[in-house]
């Protein structure tokens, strides 16, 4: 989504790559006998984006929020991204080590490319794309001109099932066997002083609407520990139409406005016979800032989404 926000004071980044930890998910042991690799941890940081010394902040900033299907076609998703100019990019379904992305962590491929800063969260162990010595993960990853700070996961309370391992099932490709579970990714932007908060989603594919409507509820929860004129982003691939109750109206009362404003565009093309299109990404902002030229961009087939952007300034 492109984003366009007033802000204003200073900031300077080094290169730097971090690993943190969530103590809360230090080793888990699935019952079916797989183990959930840690070395990665819950969250990978890097700094890439170079110096900006400047005394107010610039005028607009460009957003973009896009389901990159891994980062398979990689090539169209960087081409598009450095096309568009974007300042801040929310990213979701992005691989980690794995086989089909070969070996890349596509985060960090993306931020070199583009000059930003990012932080990963990840989501799931994929455990058909790495091996017990090179493991692979998929999540979420945001991207930034400016510093990030704050980086931390929400790991929804109530989750699917689909995904975790069957003992009947091969650990072998079509099959997607994953431990983990869906996240929020929450981090703060520093633009020249001004700070905000972009929550960066995906909720749950394989579920009900009920399902969804609870992690969203998680995240509108959590949003309350910041003042209600405090600049907040809610954004990601929603798997619903947020447009409709009770989504709407959930949004609504927590303060939260559609940044792109165009509910009936969908942002998934045709999948096979039976899967129409449909709008299920999202980004809705909060506080004292005004959005603008919300769009989808129909045209960009390097993923199975269509990246939305959207202007927004104070």
């Amino acid at each position: 989504m492109l984003l366009s926000l007033r802000l204003g004071q200073e900031c300077c980044k080094a290169p730097a790559l971090s690993v943190r930890a969530d103590p809360a998910c230090a080793s888990i042991d699935h019952p079916n006998g797989h183990s959930l690799d840690m070395e990665m941890r819950d969250i990978v940081t890097g700094n890439f984006a170079p110096p900006q010394w400047i005394a107010s902040g610039p005028k607009s900033l460009r957003i973009v929020d896009w389901n990159i299907d891994r980062g398979q076609q990689l090539q169209g998703v960087t081409d598009f991204l450095v096309g568009v100019n974007a300042d801040i990019l929310t990213l979701q379904e992005v691989d980690f080590n794995a086989r089909r992305t070969h070996r890349l962590n596509i985060a960090e491929t993306i931020a070199r490319k583009l000059e930003m800063n990012y932080v990963f969260g990840r989501e799931f162990q994929e455990l058909v794309q790495g091996s017990k010595d090179s493991p692979a993960y998929h999540g979420q990853a945001t991207l930034s001109k400016w510093p990030i700070s704050k980086p931390r996961l929400i790991r929804f309370s109530r989750q699917s099932h689909f995904w975790q391992p069957r003992w009947f099932l091969p650990t072998i490709e079509p099959f997607q066997e994953r431990l983990g579970g869906r996240v929020a990714l929450v981090a703060q932007i520093n633009v020249a002083g001004r700070k905000f908060v972009i929550y960066n989603l995906h909720l749950e594919s394989r579920g009900s609407d009920a399902l969804r409507n609870s992690q969203l509820r998680e995240v509108l929860s959590d949003a309350t520990r910041y003042d209600a004129e405090y600049p907040v982003i809610v954004a990601g691939d929603l798997n619903l139409d947020a447009s409709r109750e009770p989504a709407s109206l959930t949004l609504a009362r927590a303060g939260f406005r559609d940044a792109v404003a165009s509910p009936r565009t969908p942002t998934t093309p045709t999948h096979g016979l039976f899967a129409g299109r449909r709008r299920i990404d999202w980004a809705f902002i909060r506080g004292p800032l005004r959005s603008s030229s919300g769009q989808v961009h129909g045209n960009v087939k390097a993923s199975d989404h269509y990246p939305l952007s959207f202007m927004m300034s104070r």
